[in-house]
């Protein structure tokens, strides 16, 4: 799991969200598009999430939520030479991990990997011991991605931020760490990267930017972080629901 600026791909509301439309081919042309002209861009890697499934489920999202994103996802997996990575909101990183491993995508990003968060979906609370396990059963090379304190939540009882990344680490047996801001395009605060740069180094972690990244913040974030996930400053007008724009990529990657 090499990379320094993946990029979104936000899936619409997919079959039995609240918003869908009742276009599935719509939703392979839409994924296919923002991917495509993500890497045309310079991304060095995607992420895809089901970002429009909102209210989203908080640990467990229903077999049709796995199948449709199995063939998003593989069909971006197939269209791209990237490594792709894979989010199944709310929480639901068996699921993941599963369509990580049926479509060859590199990693996954799990917004709890351990502890508990109060969030808009109640309280979720991490897997990290079924998680490994599967990934072990289904003999599947997916690298772990964890968020450290998840955007949109808040703690049930306050713990000091570099305890929860190293034993995010050395407990939950994760990959890399993600720090992201208090929400969907909010910026990541640089003195709590300051503080997980160090558990991430000692353990030979990546350490991933995960929320409000722009062309003119890029650069700070990247001389805390190893790499940036970026969404919503790629989109046409900055807006997190429009399709991607080819000139937002580039402004961004360009300052790299």
């Amino acid at each position: 799991m090499e990379f320094t600026v993946a990029g979104m791909v936000h899936l619409p509301p997919l079959p039995g969200a609240p918003g869908f439309d009742g276009d599935r081919a719509a939703l392979r042309t839409r994924a296919l598009a923002d991917a495509e002209t993500l890497v045309a861009g310079g991304v060095d890697a995607l992420v895809i999430e089901n970002f429009g499934d909102a209210p989203f489920y908080p640990d467990s999202v229903p077999k049709h939520v796995v199948a449709d994103m199995t063939a998003l996802v593989g069909a971006v997996t197939d269209a791209v030479d990237v490594p792709v990575g894979v989010n199944v909101l709310r929480n639901d990183a068996a699921a993941a991990v599963s369509i990580a491993a049926a479509t060859g995508a590199a990693f996954v990003r799990v917004n709890v990997h351990t502890g508990v968060r109060l969030t808009d979906q109640g309280i979720v609370e991490g897997q990290a011991h079924e998680t490994l396990r599967l990934r072990d059963r289904l003999d599947a090379d997916v690298d772990i991605l964890a968020d450290v304190a998840v955007k949109h939540s808040a703690p049930l009882a306050v713990r000091p931020l570099t305890e929860e990344a190293r034993e995010t680490l050395e407990r939950g047996r994760a990959d890399g760490l993600v720090v992201s801001g208090a929400g969907t395009g909010e910026r990541t605060d640089r003195s709590a990267l300051e503080r997980v740069a160090p558990v991430c180094a000692a353990a030979d972690a990546p350490l991933v930017v995960g929320s409000g990244v722009t062309p003119e913040t890029v650069a700070e974030s990247l001389d805390v972080a190893d790499a940036v996930i970026v969404g919503t400053a790629f989109k046409r007008g900055g807006e997190v629901t429009n399709p991607v724009a080819e000139s937002r990529v580039r402004e961004l990657v360009e300052r790299i």
